[in-house]
C-alpha cells in the first residue's frame, strides 16, 4: 500500500514553469509595445491612462478634420472673392463707358455702340455670377448660406452668407445711355454698385481672416493634443 500522505507533484518544476510563463507574458508585452511604439495598448496596461489617451486621440482626430474643414472653407471664400473681383473689373469698365456716353459731343450712332457694349458687359456679369460655384453650389448669386464646422466641439462653427452680385442686385440691369442725363444717372448707379460690391468683397475678406485665425488656433491645439497623447501612451 502506498503512502497516501505523499503528494505526487514536482513543486520545483511547477514554480519554474510559472516563472517562465510570467517572463514570456512580460516579453510579449514589451515586444508588442516595441511594435506599436505605445506604452498603453489596452485598458489592462493602464486603465486610467487608457481612458485619457482615447479621449485625447478622439480630440486629435476631430481637430485634424476641423483643420481640413477650415481649409475647404478658405478655398470656397477664395473662389467667391475671385467671382466678385471679376464683376468688379467689369463695373470699372462700365463706369468708363457711362462716363464716355455722358459726353454730349457723341453722335447717336456712337451712343448706340457704347450702349451695346454696356449690354454685353452686363450679360457677362450675370454669366460670371451663375458660373461661380463650389461643389455644385452657386456662391455669389445670393443663395449661398452655409455653416462650416471649424472645430471638434459641437458649437465650434462659422455661419456664412454671401451677397448677390448679379446685375439686378447691383441695380445696373437697366442702364440707359441714350442721353447725357441718362448716362449721368447710369454713372451714379454704377458708383453705387461698386460700393455695394466693395462691401461684399470686404465681408469675404473678414471671413477669410477669421478662418485663418481658426486654422492657426486649430494647428496649435492639434500639436498640443498630439504631444499630450504621446506623453500619455508613451509613443
Amino acid at each position: 500500500m502506498g503512502d497516501l500522505t505523499r503528494v505526487g507533484a514536482n513543486v520545483q518544476a511547477l514554480q519554474s514553469y510559472n516563472s517562465l510563463m510570467k517572463i514570456n507574458d512580460r516579453m510579449g508585452d514589451h515586444q508588442y509595445r516595441l511594435a506599436t511604439g505605445k506604452r498603453i495598448n489596452s485598458a489592462a496596461d493602464d486603465t486610467a491612462g487608457y481612458s485619457i489617451s482615447k479621449g485625447l486621440e478622439a480630440r486629435g482626430k476631430g481637430l485634424s478634420v476641423a483643420m481640413s474643414n477650415v481649409s475647404n472653407a478658405k478655398n470656397i471664400m477664395d473662389v467667391a472673392e475671385g467671382g466678385y473681383q471679376n464683376v468688379m473689373d467689369i463695373l470699372h469698365t462700365l463706369k468708363e463707358k457711362a462716363t464716355q456716353a455722358s459726353d454730349d459731343s457723341l453722335s447717336t450712332d456712337q451712343r448706340t455702340a457704347i450702349a451695346n457694349q454696356v449690354t454685353a458687359l452686363i450679360t457677362e456679369i450675370d454669366d460670371i455670377v451663375s458660373e461661380t460655384s463650389f461643389n455644385g453650389s452657386a456662391l455669389v448669386d445670393g443663395t449661398y448660406s452655409k455653416t462650416f464646422q471649424t472645430g471638434e466641439g459641437v458649437t465650434d462653427s462659422l455661419s456664412v452668407a454671401l451677397n448677390d452680385a448679379d446685375s439686378a442686385a447691383l441695380g445696373i440691369n437697366a442702364l440707359n445711355l441714350t442721353t447725357h442725363a441718362n448716362a449721368t444717372a447710369a454713372m451714379g448707379a454704377i458708383d453705387t454698385a461698386i460700393t455695394t460690391l466693395s462691401t461684399a468683397i470686404q465681408e469675404v475678406g473678414d471671413i477669410k481672416s477669421r478662418l485663418s485665425s481658426k486654422e492657426t488656433a486649430l494647428s496649435i491645439s492639434y500639436t498640443n493634443t498630439e504631444r499630450s497623447e504621446e506623453r500619455r501612451v508613451g509613443k
